[in-house]
């Protein structure tokens, strides 16, 4: 996933401030993502859970990635483009709702862990981590296909 995010950087910095903006959040969500689940190039203590201030942390994160996709920049870039053409369109109408599966997964997540307490009970949390880390993947692979519509039709 840091790999596909740093390859979308790569490609697409710079043509848009909004996906700029977005790219960016995308990191930052996916590095605590990779530190919460212990993935390398981060590790995490066999059989331990993160601290409750690192997953309140990565919730705050992926809210605004979620946000900033939604309301950033497929809402600003393309729907309220006026030089889409039709196939861009019905791309994002084709898109969109699995976008917004993925969105719900993430919602779901945020909801449960978002305020959490060192007392909390963290009961599935690995389980719905792995869950979410599926989501997201899905998500990034939806995401830029739109993000590669876009630059075939010069719309970033």
């Amino acid at each position: 996933m840091l790999k596909r995010n740093e390859q979308a950087k790569q490609r697409w910095g710079g043509a848009h401030a909004a996906v700029d903006t977005w790219l960016q959040e995308r990191q930052a969500m996916l590095i605590e993502y990779f530190k919460l689940a212990g993935l390398p190039p981060y590790e995490r203590e066999a059989h331990a859970l993160p601290a409750a201030q690192d997953i309140t942390h990565f919730c705050e994160l992926l809210m605004d990635y979620i946000s900033a996709g939604h309301f950033e920049v497929f809402d600003t870039i393309i729907r309220n483009s006026q030089k889409a053409p039709k196939s861009t369109r019905e791309l994002a109408d084709e898109i969109f709702p699995l976008i917004g599966d993925t969105t719900e997964i993430a919602l779901d997540f945020n909801d449960s862990y978002g305020e959490v307490t060192p007392e909390s009970e963290l009961n599935g949390f690995d389980r719905d981590l792995s869950n979410l880390g599926e989501a997201l993947e899905l998500r990034m692979e939806f995401e830029d296909r739109l993000l590669n519509t876009l630059e075939q039709h010069q719309l970033l």
